[in-house]
């Protein structure tokens, strides 16, 4: 299972965990299975992250390919201008 991590404004939705194991086969199928694990997540993650796996940065990344063992970041997305 890929290892999610996720930053320190995401955690208390999340039972208090830094990281968590999701299975999925792309970041879509494992950000579905985070929603599915902790609900309370999915405002936070519609309102946009930006997801790194094995420590690159993936744009448009719901397609992106995971390996099992994956680490998998989601990052507060920036704005502003």
């Amino acid at each position: 299972m890929a290892e999610l991590h996720l930053w320190s404004g995401l955690r208390a939705l999340a039972d208090g965990k830094e990281m968590v194991e999701i299975e999925g086969e792309t970041v879509g199928q494992v950000l579905d299975g985070l929603v599915a694990a902790y609900p309370g997540l999915e405002p936070a993650l519609k309102r946009g992250v930006s997801v790194a796996v094995d420590g690159q940065i993936v744009p448009n990344s719901r397609n992106h390919p995971v390996k099992p063992d994956s680490e998998i970041f989601l990052l507060q997305k920036l704005a502003g201008g």
